[in-house]
C-alpha cells in the first residue's frame, strides 16, 4: 500500500466528464522491414511482460471509506492486459489527420478507476505504412518528467531490444486492504503532512516577505517580479467553458535551428518556444478577427525535482508568463518575452524550496470534487477573466532513438490537460534532433486546431528569418504596445536551407 501526495490526489478530485485529468503521448513508429504477422501481437509479446512485472503499471486505487481522504495505491496481482493493450484500425485512406482525429477521440474518454490508470493503443492502417502507439496515464500517477523517465525504461534503446530491464522481484501475495488499514494509513499520512506544513511555515514567511520587500537597487523590482506577469489575461474564443470532446494536432520543428535563434538573440530555448507559440496564437486570433489589445498570458509548469529524481509523482508548480502578443514586431516580441520569462523564473526560484506538493487531504475529496462540479455547472468561465489564456510546457526528452517491438520511434508528441476557461494546452518534447509539439484542445474552444499547428511553423520561420543581433541592437525596453487590432508587419521571406517538418 502506497499513499498519495496531496497534489496527486487533487488531480483525481477535480476530474469531471468535461475535464479528464490524464496525460498521454502519440508515438509514430517506423515498422520493421522484416516484421512478419501482426505488429499488435509483436507489441503485446514485447510489452506485456514488462507491464505485468512493473509495480507502477500494476498499481490501482483503493478508495477510503466515504472518500473522506485521498485513496491509496495498492498492487493489482494480475492486471488484465486484454483490457489495457488495445488495437485500432484507421479507415482508408489512413491519413495523418485521421490519426490525429482518432487520438483526440481516445484522449476524450475517462480512465476506469476500477483498473490501473493507464491504456496503450496500437493504431494501424496509415497509408504511409507506419504504425502509431497512443499511451494514456492519469496525472495522479505521474507528471511530464517522470513520464519521460518511464518511457525510457519501458521502451528499447535499440531495435533488437537488448536492453531489456531485469525483472522486479515477485511481490508477496497481497492481502485485502481492510477498512482499519485504510483509515490508519490516512490518519498517519495526515499527521505527517501537518508536521511538514508546520515546519515549513517560517521559511514561507521569510520567502514571501523577501519578495514583497522593495529592492532599493532596482526600482522596478516589485513590478518586474510580481506585477509583470500576474494579471488576468484577456478574453478570447479559447477561454470558455468546455465540453469533454478533445481535438489534437501535432507538428515538429528542428531543435538545432531553434537553439540558433536563441543564440542569435540572447534568448533561452524556452524563450524561443514561448515566442513561437505567441506568434502562432497572434496569427490565429488575427485570422479570427479576435486579437485582443492586451497581451495573452501563458501558464507554464516548472519542475521542482532534484537532479536524478524520477519518482512517479507530480513534483511541479505553475508560473505565469506574458506572451507579449500585443507586440507586432517579432524581434521586439521575443525581447519582451525574455524579460517576462526571466522575471517569472526569478520569482519561482526564490519560492521553489517552500512550494508544497504534499498537504493534508482529510475532507479534500469532498471539497475539491464539489468545487470542480460547481465551476463546470455554473459556467463561471464564460464571465470571469482568465488567469491564463493557454498552457505551454516544454519537457526535455530522450536524445537517443527509442524502439517499440523493433520499430523505431520517429515522432513523439505529448498530449495534456485542458480546463474550463483554458481550452488549449501546447506541450512539447525534445526528442533526438527535433522539438515535437502536441496541441491538445477542447473541440468547442478550438475546432480548427490544425490551423494553429500550421501557424506554429509560420511563426518559427518568421523568427528564423530575423537578422542576427549585434550589441547595438535596441533592447527589449524599446518594444511598444503597438499591436492591438493592427495587422502584423509583412516581411520579405528569405530562402533557408532548413525547413520544419510538419505532420
Amino acid at each position: 500500500m502506497r499513499t498519495m501526495s496531496g497534489l496527486d490526489g487533487a488531480f483525481l478530485h477535480i476530474e469531471t466528464e468535461e475535464t479528464p485529468m490524464h496525460v498521454g503521448a502519440l508515438y509514430l513508429l517506423e515498422r520493421p522491414a522484416d516484421q512478419r504477422g501482426s505488429y499488435f501481437e509483436a507489441v503485446k509479446q514485447r510489452l506485456a511482460p514488462r507491464l505485468a512485472q512493473s509495480s507502477f503499471f500494476k498499481a490501482r486505487l483503493a478508495a477510503m471509506p466515504l472518500q473522506f481522504a485521498n485513496p491509496v495505491w495498492i498492487e493489482d496481482r494480475a492486471p488484465n492486459m486484454a483490457y489495457h493493450l488495445r488495437q485500432v484500425l484507421l479507415p482508408k485512406p489512413g491519413s495523418m489527420q485521421q490519426l490525429q482525429d482518432k487520438v483526440g477521440e481516445l484522449h476524450s474518454t475517462l480512465l476506469d478507476r476500477n483498473h490501473p490508470l493507464w491504456e496503450v493503443t496500437v493504431i494501424d492502417g496509415l497509408a504511409s505504412g507506419q504504425v502509431a502507439l497512443y499511451f494514456k496515464v492519469h496525472h495522479a500517477a505521474l507528471d511530464g518528467a517522470s513520464g519521460i523517465a518511464l518511457a525510457k525504461t519501458l521502451f528499447d534503446s535499440d531495435a533488437n531490444g537488448s536492453d531489456t530491464p531485469a525483472a522486479e522481484p515477485a511481490p508477496s501475495t497481497p492481502t485485502r486492504q481492510g477498512m482499519f488499514d485504510l483509515v490508519s494509513a490516512a490518519f498517519k499520512q495526515t499527521a505527517e503532512q501537518y508536521g511538514k506544513l508546520a515546519r515549513s511555515l517560517p521559511d514561507v514567511v521569510n520567502v514571501v516577505s523577501g519578495m514583497l520587500k522593495p529592492d532599493t537597487a532596482h526600482a522596478d523590482h516589485v513590478k518586474g517580479k510580481l506585477g509583470q506577469n500576474f494579471a488576468f489575461g484577456p478574453k478570447t474564443p479559447i477561454n470558455v467553458p468546455i465540453t469533454g470532446q478533445r481535438s489534437f494536432a501535432c507538428t515538429s520543428l528542428p531543435l538545432a535551428q531553434i537553439k540558433q535563434i536563441g543564440a542569435r538573440h540572447g534568448a533561452k530555448l524556452n524563450d524561443v518556444v514561448l515566442a513561437i507559440c505567441s506568434g502562432a496564437l497572434r496569427s490565429y486570433l488575427q485570422h479570427k478577427h479576435k486579437l485582443p489589445r492586451k497581451s495573452l498570458i501563458a501558464t507554464v509548469p516548472v519542475s521542482l525535482r532534484e537532479p536524478g529524481n524520477t519518482a512517479t509523482t507530480t513534483q511541479a508548480t505553475l508560473t505565469l508568463v506574458s506572451l507579449a502578443s500585443h507586440i507586432s514586431d517579432p524581434q521586439k516580441r521575443l525581447h519582451a518575452i525574455c524579460k517576462a520569462a526571466g522575471a517569472a523564473k526569478s520569482l519561482t526560484q526564490n519560492a521553489k524550496t517552500v512550494i508544497p506538493t504534499d498537504f493534508p487531504s482529510l475532507g479534500v475529496p469532498w471539497l475539491l470534487g464539489g468545487l470542480a462540479s460547481l465551476y463546470g455547472y455554473s459556467k463561471l468561465a464564460s464571465v470571469m477573466p482568465p488567469i491564463a489564456n493557454v498552457a505551454i510546457s516544454n519537457v526535455p526528452g530522450p536524445q537517443q532513438p527509442l524502439y517499440v517491438a523493433g520499430a523505431k520511434i520517429s515522432g513523439y508528441w505529448p498530449l495534456s490537460i485542458v480546463e474550463h476557461g483554458l481550452g488549449l494546452n501546447i506541450t512539447l518534447v525534445s526528442y533526438c534532433d527535433s522539438l515535437d509539439f502536441g496541441l491538445t484542445a477542447a473541440s468547442n474552444a478550438l475546432p480548427d486546431v490544425y490551423l494553429l499547428a500550421q501557424m506554429l511553423n509560420q511563426s518559427y520561420e518568421e523568427l528564423l528569418q530575423l537578422p542576427t543581433e549585434t550589441p547595438d541592437t535596441p533592447a527589449a525596453n524599446t518594444a511598444s504596445n503597438d499591436a492591438g487590432a493592427k495587422p502584423a508587419v509583412k516581411r520579405k521571406r528569405r530562402q533557408t536551407t532548413t525547413t520544419p517538418t510538419s505532420t
